[in-house]
């Protein structure tokens, strides 16, 4: 076999491997490479998805320690995207040539050994500092990982570094004011970038994230999400985010993460969510830190999905052909769409989403703080070095606590009656899921100034004129949050001007493994997107 027919059967192969082999076989054992294996090229081991990389491995086509070089040397060449604050050169290839020796010498590993990952810098990691994107805590570093990132480093994962974020995750553009700006000198804004588009926003608050990922620093990473944090970014950067079941906490919550594991925005809403470019890539992820059989791909013919209407209403002009499409690719895979709205979700979303986002900060960042001995301890205090123009805002309503007195209210009434809506739709229409476009519109340009505060569309052909940023972008992945449910961002297609979109699906509560299987059918009739020209 010559060595270009054999790096074409390696990607042909792995391709059509699913998550549940991948997670089995790799790394049992030590894999030495078989004799006439080609080695991977550095453009094709970027080109890995996660699950391809472990089996790269397997195959001896390539090391730990040339992938983790190759993908930090492309990180490295593309810091313009601002997606990485913190890159662990020295920390990552040092892990990889361990991997390297002790699969050389036959021991054996762990199901990720070797796999790199980016983490959002909001999420804890032992060694590597914590910022929040913040400036009060430019050089905080705690203690111990999140539960997540722990799982995730003990079954192997190797962590390149952390990736940007929206200012304290509180914003859906990643256009951070103060990522590189000293608040004294006023550097210049370093805004997150698009890897599709870099004159555009890729999404937040865990866009550092998608960009990585998209841009082949890293086959895959952790993001985290409140109200759309992992799959407003993955919709605007071509990739899969998953947002796991959080319910009302407790046995209900599938991550172990806590309110002290990474920075809080709500104790109610928050998650530690895995991005990847392919859901059979999150399932992995999804498996080590939950301990739970990675899900097989569902059976599409005959399986029914509900279509909200009230999530289809309002779409940009460029964003429905796509989702027309997308749904049209399944209907001839035999899924069976069943006509069912959510009435009145939206309205009753209303009353809980911002009521609850802004008064558990109050609580829940000073607990945070001090829980984790950090170098500020009040709500006060972190809002000193505030730069960006939105988190400014909405940290004067948690100092303020506007919301303090309606919060009982909320937690008692309205938010179970949001929950309830739910419980009766899927008893009611009978559906495994629910689906929609995740986001209503392509990503929006950057707005170097405010931040992308309003921005206008075109929806059948009359103009939405100066519409809240963020209140758009999360328009549909914001109900499920404050249900507690869990949701899946799948790349779906891209827009006539070459800018990618992802389909939502959300499902009933504790319905995650359900969810995962659904949605690697579903990209398996889908396809991947093509990679950013970059």
């Amino acid at each position: 076999m010559t060595p270009n027919a054999s790096r074409r059967q390696f990607f042909k192969s792995t391709g059509a491997v699913s998550a549940a082999a991948m997670l089995g076989g790799v790394g049992l054992s030590a894999c030495g490479g078989s004799s006439g294996v080609t080695a991977l090229t550095a453009d094709e081991q970027m080109a890995l998805t996660a699950t391809q990389a472990l089996a790269a491995y397997k195959a001896g086509s390539m090391t730990a320690t040339a992938y983790v070089t190759n993908l930090i040397n492309r990180a490295k060449s593309l810091t313009d995207l601002n997606a990485m604050i913190t890159i662990d050169e020295a920390g990552a290839l040092a892990a990889a040539k361990l991997v390297d020796a002790d699969r050389a010498a036959g021991k054996t590993l762990g199901p990720l050994a070797g796999l790199p990952i980016v983490v959002k810098d909001n999420i804890n990691t032992k060694g590597m500092k914590t910022t929040g994107g913040t400036w009060s805590l430019r050089n905080f570093q705690p203690t111990k990982n999140a539960p997540s990132v722990q799982k995730l480093v003990e079954a192997g994962a190797i962590i390149l570094g952390k990736s940007n974020l929206h200012e304290w995750a509180f914003g859906i553009t990643s256009t951070n004011f103060t990522l590189g700006i000293d608040p004294i000198t006023k550097e210049a804004n370093r805004p997150c970038k698009n890897p599709y588009d870099t004159s555009r926003i890729p999404g937040g608050s865990s866009g550092g994230t998608a960009v990585a990922v998209a841009a082949r620093f890293a086959p895959a990473g952790l993001g985290t999400d409140t109200g759309g944090s992992t799959r407003v970014p993955a919709s605007f950067c071509g990739i899969a985010g998953f947002r796991p079941s959080v319910g009302n906490g407790g046995q209900e919550r599938r991550y172990p993460d806590t309110a002290t594991d990474a920075l809080p925005i709500s104790t109610t809403r928050d998650t530690v969510g895995p991005m990847g470019r392919t859901v059979a890539d999150i399932a992995l992820l999804d498996s080590v830190i939950t301990g739970a059989a990675v899900p097989t791909a569902k059976a599409l013919k005959g399986l029914k999905v509900g279509i909200p209407a009230a999530f289809w209403a309002s779409l940009d002009d460029s964003v429905k052909p796509v989702a027309d499409a997308a749904k049209k690719k399944l209907a001839d895979a035999g899924v069976v769409f069943v006509d069912a709205d959510l009435a009145d979700i939206m309205a009753q979303n209303d009353k809980v989403s911002f009521q609850i986002a802004l008064h558990e900060p109050v609580a829940a960042i000073p607990a945070y703080l001090t829980a984790n001995s950090a170098p500020v301890t009040t709500v006060a205090q972190v809002q000193v070095g505030l730069t960006s123009p939105d988190v400014v805002g909405a940290f004067a309503a948690i100092a303020g606590d506007v919301y303090g007195g309606a919060y009982a209210d909320v937690m008692t009434t309205q938010r179970p009656a949001l929950q309830k809506l739910y419980t009766d739709y899927f008893a009611l229409a009978k559906v495994d899921c629910v689906m929609f476009p995740t986001t209503l519109l392509a990503a929006p340009k950057i707005d170097p100034v405010n931040g992308s505060k309003s921005l206008s569309y075109t929806s059948g052909g009359v103009e939405q004129k100066d519409k809240d940023t963020f209140a758009t972008c999360i328009r549909n992945t914001d109900p499920c949050t404050n249900a507690g449910l869990p949701s899946l961002s799948i790349p779906a297609g891209m827009t006539a001007g070459g800018l990618p979109l992802g389909m939502e699906i959300d499902g009933p509560l504790g319905s995650d493994a359900n969810l995962l299987a659904i949605g690697m059918a579903i990209e398996a009739v889908w396809g991947p997107l093509k990679a950013p020209a970059l």
